[in-house]
Parts: C-alpha cells; sequence; structure tokens
C-alpha cells in the first residue's frame, strides 16, 4: 500500500512547500493516478508571485500545477473505459455538466467548474491524484508522458486557433513566443495558415518559433509603439494579418494585435494581463475588426492528443528543463525567470528508480 504522497503545496505569495499529503479516495467515476509529468504553467508562476489571477485569488493552501498525465493506479466501479496500468492525459478541468452553458458544448465557461491548481480547487504536482474518469484520455504507446503533459498548454493553442478560424490560406499574426505562442504557432501550421509571423522581446524564443516553421519572427523593443510595430508587420508579410492571436496579455501587445489585423478581421486575446486596459477600440469599430476572448479550451484535447500521436507536430521541443518534484523550488525558479533559455519546465513526479505506480 502506498505511503508516499510528496505534494508541492502554495501556502501564499512566495510560500511554495512540499509536504506529505493523504492519498485520495475515488468514488465510483474517478481514477487514481500515479502521476508522472507535470508542466510548469505560467498560471502556476503567477498565483506563486501575486497569490491570484483575476478574480481567482489564493485564500487558503492549493496544491499547484495542472498540466500532467500519469499512470492509472485504481479505477472506479463504473468506469468502464480505463484500466489500471493505463498511461493517461489529464484535463484538469471537470465542469458541472448539468448547466446550460455545459449542455451547449460550451462547458470550459461553466461556472461551477473545478479546474486544477485554481483557487479554490487544489492541482495535481503530487505523487497521487484522484480525477474523474471522463476527463483522462488513454495515451498511444508511442506517446510518451512528457508530450501528454503538454496537450494541456496544446489545448490552448488548438482553442485560440479555433476561436479566431484559422483556416487554409490564412495569414495568422501571433503576439509571443513563450509557450503558448509556441503551441499556438503549431496549431495554426497544421489548420492550415500558410503565412504566420509571430513577434517576441527575446530572441532566442523567436529562433525556437523559426525552427518549428514561423515564416516570419519579428524582434520586438519595450519603447515601439503599436502604430509602429503594425507598421513593421505589414512590411514583413505579404499581406495584411487577417487573423491575430495575442499570446502576452499585455495592453501593448493587445493594442498591436489591433491595429496590425486586416479590415474584416479578427484578434483573438489569450494571454490575460490587467483586468482593465486602454486599446483602440475606434479603430477597431470602424474597421470591423472582431475581438474574441479564450478561456482555457473546450473539447480540444481529443484533437490535440490526434495531433501529437500522428506524429505531424514536435512538442517535445519546447521542453527545456527537467527535475524531480524533490527539487520543485529549483523548477520554479527556473521557470519564473527563465533560466537557461527555458521555455518549458517539466517535473517528474514519480521516483525515478520504478516506472510502475504501486497497487492499490
Amino acid at each position: 500500500m502506498a505511503k508516499d504522497n510528496l505534494t508541492a503545496v502554495l501556502h501564499g505569495i512566495e510560500d511554495l512547500r512540499l509536504e506529505q499529503r493523504p492519498i485520495p479516495t475515488i468514488s465510483d467515476d474517478e481514477v487514481l493516478i500515479a502521476m508522472d509529468s507535470v508542466g510548469i504553467c505560467g498560471s502556476d508562476v503567477h498565483y506563486m508571485t501575486h497569490g491570484r489571477i483575476g478574480h481567482f485569488v489564493l485564500t487558503k493552501p492549493m496544491i499547484i500545477g495542472h498540466e500532467s498525465a500519469g499512470v492509472v493506479a485504481k479505477v472506479g466501479s463504473k468506469v468502464k473505459h480505463l484500466a489500471v496500468g493505463d498511461r493517461v492525459a489529464i484535463e484538469p478541468g471537470v465542469p458541472c455538466s448539468k448547466c446550460e452553458l455545459c449542455k451547449q458544448g460550451k462547458y470550459n465557461l461553466c461556472a461551477d467548474m473545478v479546474f486544477c491548481a485554481t483557487p479554490p480547487y487544489d492541482g495535481n504536482l503530487t505523487r497521487y491524484y484522484k480525477q474523474a474518469a471522463n476527463f483522462c484520455y488513454k495515451l498511444p504507446d508511442h506517446v510518451t508522458m512528457e508530450e501528454a503533459a503538454l496537450l494541456e498548454p496544446l489545448s490552448v493553442g488548438v482553442h485560440a486557433c479555433r476561436r479566431a478560424n484559422v483556416g487554409l490560406g490564412s495569414k495568422v499574426l501571433i503576439l509571443g513566443a513563450g509557450p503558448i505562442g509556441l503551441v499556438t504557432l503549431i496549431s495554426a501550421q497544421f489548420l492550415g495558415a500558410t503565412e504566420i509571423l509571430i513577434t517576441d522581446l527575446v530572441q532566442d524564443r523567436l529562433d525556437v518559433a523559426k525552427e518549428l516553421g514561423a515564416t516570419h519572427t519579428l524582434l520586438l523593443n519595450r519603447e515601439d509603439s503599436a502604430e509602429a510595430v503594425a507598421e513593421r508587420i505589414r512590411q514583413t508579410m505579404s499581406e495584411e494579418p487577417d487573423r491575430a492571436i495575442d499570446c502576452c496579455g499585455a495592453e501593448s501587445s493587445t493594442r498591436q494585435a489591433i491595429f496590425a489585423t486586416r479590415s474584416g478581421g479578427v484578434v483573438v486575446i489569450v494571454g490575460m494581463g490587467a483586468a482593465e486596459v486602454k486599446i483602440p477600440l475606434f479603430n477597431a469599430l470602424a474597421r470591423e475588426v472582431d475581438i474574441r476572448g479564450v478561456f482555457r479550451y473546450c473539447n480540444d484535447y481529443p484533437g490535440a492528443l490526434a495531433l501529437v500521436a500522428s506524429g505531424k507536430i514536435n512538442v517535445k521541443r519546447l521542453v527545456t528543463h527537467h527535475f524531480d518534484i524533490t527539487e520543485t523550488a529549483k523548477a520554479f525558479e527556473t521557470a519564473r525567470y527563465g533560466l537557461g533559455g527555458a521555455i518549458k519546465v517539466m517535473i517528474h513526479v514519480q521516483p525515478r528508480d520504478t516506472n510502475n505506480p504501486v497497487k492499490f
């Protein structure tokens, strides 16, 4: 019987601790998962440094982490599609499945969503975690645990491109070449975009974007005006972009997206910055530029998994650093400050001397 459930718990701002937690007891429709790989997301770092994201406020200790994969260690009596030993990717949000939004298929907007590592709900940077079986996806043998953990950010990129209606022949502008910008780049290519320009303040990230297939990259300076950046984008691309996806969330990048997008185009905002920002709204209205929000993803995990399983994309290139769960503090420092050119930092949860979870 397993006893070790080492867990990363955020107690408050700048107060992340490793401690033992009880191994969860599952219900009939849940599975217990021996966690394997958990990626560090920008939101994890933000909760550690600010204690909140928008109206989601840390008010009590919370287990951190939500980009994850593991091995099924126990199944509930009503679970039919999974068995002990199955390797699974974990979609970290479980909606109520009863409200109008859920019934309409927009479950990411469910007011009663239970989402990993979003206050007040615990995440899964822990040895053992329970999850609704319907939100666990069995992996093909050739898909690695790290790739499975990366399905979470990849699903954000897929959802962003769908919200932007990226398709055959799209000319896409992506602002920000961090992990979300890069998975959006990957998704846009697969959905048929023929020209993609991606911007960033860091040349190393643009180099990775180029390696992953960006048509153009553009290094920005913080002092650049949005209008000047828009003009540089127009000069670089063959045509004005008809789709712009802001993966930064900074006021400056949202302004750049609006100014650069052609009339009648679409701006999608993925990155979340300040609660209120100043944007050139008249410019967008007068040119009928649609402005759309993105909140997580919805019905995108299966597609993201199929995309990775096909071998047609390379998400593993995003993983730059590896740590054991006992090195969680160092892993968060690396992600927070981008040490060593960090893009995606991966934490390996189970003891490295075994690939087999303890049986229950």
